[in-house]
């Protein structure tokens, strides 16, 4: 899935990430046994918040599209049983925006807001 988001007030542009959408929390059994052999990554973003927003826009810009990481994008509005599910699994407490690294079946490091500008996702 790839996502638009607005860089202007008049162009609209494509992420260069191919992201998975979580839409069932089914997907975070696959995501845990995926981890075990290729790192995970799951984006929690408020599509309401201009921050989120923002944070999201920028990581995309920077992330290296190279990267063998797979890359899940959460929807809070549309998926807050999912995002209620990611903080019980994984025993984080929920923020938005999110970046949750996942590797062999835990998380390895999480951040929020523009803190997961800075993180390594490999």
């Amino acid at each position: 899935m790839r996502l638009p988001y607005l860089l202007s007030n008049t162009t609209n542009e494509e992420s260069a990430i191919d992201w998975i959408q979580l839409t069932d929390t089914s997907q975070l059994d696959i995501i845990i046994e995926n981890s075990k052999v290729k790192t995970q990554a799951i984006f929690k973003h408020s599509t309401r918040c201009g921050i989120s927003s923002s944070a999201l826009r920028k990581f995309e810009k920077q992330f290296d599209t190279s990267n063998l990481t797979e890359l899940h994008y959460l929807d809070l509005l549309n998926q807050r049983a999912i995002s209620n599910e990611i903080a019980q699994r994984f025993n984080v407490i929920h923020q938005s925006p999110q970046l949750l690294i996942i590797k062999n079946g835990v998380v390895e490091a999480h951040d929020s807001h523009y803190g997961i500008l800075d993180m390594d996702v490999s």
